[in-house]
């Protein structure tokens, strides 16, 4: 696999180094890739109702796996080194399901019902989305374009709460 990364990953030699020893432990076959499958044996991630979307958002090439260069570049959006703007673009795209650049009722219901579950019913977070769209589409086009997003997330401090620390 080798820690030959190009310079947009943000990261030291050490670090990598520490990553490509992570991803190899989650990569529980072997293959150099990590399936969906590998993810979902981590305790942590397994109970997270969100992390097929995070794989989605890491998976460039949608090839449905993990790449280590997918890993380190996704991973580094999240890091301390990443930028607001990458955290925010990132959350962005977890909602952004078919990476058009705006985020749809449809979407929202759909990213919201991974997060609630049965906790509401569907007339409950249908309720829920309609409110939320109309806070935030300030163009009423009917979707959340990313500007708009990231107004109404601005006070929410995602920065902190989306930073990966490493050590």
């Amino acid at each position: 696999m080798g820690v030959e990364i190009s310079r947009e990953i943000p990261f030291s030699q050490e670090e990598l180094l520490m990553l490509e020893q992570r991803f190899r432990r989650l990569d529980i076959d072997g293959s150099g890739m990590l399936e969906p499958n590998e993810f979902f044996d981590i305790p942590e991630l397994a109970q997270n109702p969100l992390v097929q979307r995070v794989i989605s958002v890491f998976d460039k090439n949608g090839d449905g796996n993990i790449s280590f260069y997918e890993f380190v570049t996704g991973l580094s959006k999240l890091s301390e080194a990443g930028s607001e703007d990458d955290k925010l673009r990132f959350l962005f795209s977890i909602y952004d399901m078919d990476k058009d650049g705006f985020i749809s009722n449809g979407e929202l219901f759909r990213v919201l019902k991974m997060m609630v579950g049965n906790n509401l019913t569907d007339i409950q977070l249908q309720q829920l989305v309609d409110r939320t769209l109309i806070r935030a589409d300030e163009d009423f086009d009917g979707k959340i374009s990313y500007p708009e997003f990231c107004k109404m997330v601005r006070d929410m401090d995602i920065g902190e709460k989306l930073t990966l620390h490493l050590k």
